[in-house]
């Protein structure tokens, strides 16, 4: 199945010179989104990515990380922007082009040693995966893996992450 033509490009957002990736065309489909299920699971198959969870990034990566981790026989666990969670949190800040952010995971979701997938729609500059591999191994976890549906390649994103396997499904 041609994913690429699942994703629709929406020039100038969210601002001028910005090429948007949409992924909403490819979530509507359902057989574009039972592929990338699918063909993402097959990619961490061959892999041998045996995850014990499966962190889904906010929000997208919620989308795709939790049939993942259902697929793949492992929990699920959210990473949130900053006062989303209830109960206490490990937190990490990280820099944006114009600013920081921060990620949270509540304290009692993972266990020293847990071994954990991170999975987001889309990886660009790979800010928020570099720091959610941060906090993923802070917390004394070993990162077997990043999976992405979409890779920008000509943004380098990947250069920032830890040598470990990197799954993406369409490359621009």
């Amino acid at each position: 199945m041609d994913l690429k033509s699942l994703v629709r490009d929406i020039p100038d957002f969210p601002k001028p010179g910005i090429l948007f990736r949409d992924i909403t065309t490819l979530l509507r489909d359902p057989e574009g989104l039972r592929y990338t299920i699918d063909f993402l699971t097959q990619k961490c198959n061959e892999a041998e990515i045996k995850p014990d969870y499966v962190i889904g990034i906010e929000s997208r990566g919620f989308i795709f990380g939790s049939p993942l981790a259902y697929k793949l026989g492992a929990g699920f666990i959210p990473i949130r922007k900053r006062g989303k969670l209830p109960a206490a949190v490990h937190s990490i800040e990280y820099d944006l082009e114009y600013g920081t952010d921060c990620l949270e995971i509540h304290q009692d979701a993972l266990h020293h040693g847990s071994r954990v997938l991170i999975v987001d729609d889309l990886i660009a500059t790979g800010g928020t995966a570099s720091a959610t591999a941060k906090l993923v191994q802070k917390i004394s976890c070993e990162l077997v893996g990043f999976g992405f549906i979409i890779e920008l390649r000509d943004l380098e994103g990947r250069k920032y992450l830890p040598d470990v396997p990197i799954i993406s499904l369409i490359e621009y």
